[in-house]
């Protein structure tokens, strides 16, 4: 009898290891401000792989800020909760983690960060319902500087949505950049340094510029039912499709600028008032530049020939 019960427990152990489970990816932290350079990871099972093949499942994320040290599950999609997205009519969460909103005005750019090395610029687009006392808007458009260099991701206008076209535009140094429609392809720069993936055939990207930034972005429209809560009194001709985005940055200076730059200076003070369902901040004055590839703005601090590493500065999830 004993011997019965010991082979069925046996049995039972058996059929309790999962015969199909992923193989565990591994990878190193390439990063040498962190004092996890070249130490080698292993992705948790509930995300074994750095580049999931199912658009809708977590990747694995090795984490090489100082502080954590860590293989980590996230979700590929901008989190518009979570640290440094910007989404909506735009509504930002800053580097500290307050929310506040940007109005800016239809059809102008605005500095979202500029830093000696790096410029971030966004093109608004939307209008004013009569009686109206200013614009609804939202990010339509990005414009990267970095070096000598500069990249423009757009949402292309629609009428209506369409989930099976992608609203999607690039370009790199003033030429289009072609990014065939399939879930994983890329597109690297000539350099080696900027590359651009999508996470969904279509829609959906995440830009990588080593060691500085990483930008998920989804192409979105303003649907009926945001029309009906917010009431906007969106014309039948046009849904405005715009980019919902979350940045993660790993080089900033502690005197970075910008809408939502700002929010990662140390000892940032931010003005959006608590207890306010929509806190609308300032600073059109002060971050409006001359179009998306310009760093002209009363704050800017960007210039061309500042190329720089720089040091992990905050990395949020």
């Amino acid at each position: 009898m004993k011997v019965f019960i010991t082979n069925c427990l046996l049995i039972l152990l058996l059929f309790s290891v999962p015969i199909h489970a992923q193989k565990r990816q591994r990878a190193t932290c390439i990063d040498r401000t962190s004092r996890c350079f070249l130490r080698p990871f292993t992705c948790p099972q509930e995300c074994p792989s750095l580049k999931p093949t199912d658009p809708k499942a977590k990747a694995c994320y090795i984490n090489c800020n100082s502080r954590t040290c860590s293989s980590q599950c996230r979700g590929r999609v901008p989190k518009c909760n979570g640290f440094g997205a910007a989404c909506y009519d735009p509504r930002f969460v800053g580097g500290d983690g307050v929310i506040f909103y940007f109005r800016g005005k239809s059809n102008e750019h605005f500095s979202l960060v500029s830093d000696p090395n790096l410029q971030i610029n966004a093109r608004f687009i939307g209008f004013r319902p009569p009686g109206r006392a200013h614009d609804y808007t939202w990010i339509q458009a990005l414009g990267i500087l970095f070096g000598q260099h500069n990249f423009t991701l757009e949402a292309t206008k629609a009428t209506t949505w369409d989930n099976n076209i992608d609203h999607l535009k690039f370009s790199y140094d003033g030429n289009e950049v072609l990014l065939p429609e399939r879930h994983l392809s890329v597109w690297n720069s000539p350099e080696g340094n900027l590359n651009v993936e999508r996470i969904s055939s279509k829609n959906s990207v995440i830009l990588s510029l080593d060691k500085v930034l990483e930008i998920a972005v989804n192409a979105m429209p303003v649907t009926k039912e945001d029309d009906k809560i917010h009431n906007y009194q969106i014309p039948n001709n046009n849904c405005y499709v715009h980019l919902d985005v979350q940045f993660r940055f790993f080089s900033l200076s502690p005197d970075v600028e910008g809408v939502l730059g700002r929010t990662y200076q140390p000892d940032f003070k931010n003005p959006a008032k608590a207890g306010v369902s929509m806190p609308v901040v300032g600073g059109e004055d002060k971050y409006r530049t001359a179009s998306l590839l310009s760093s002209d703005c009363k704050s800017c601090l960007f210039s061309p020939s500042n190329i720089s590493d720089g040091e992990e500065l905050r990395d949020f999830s």
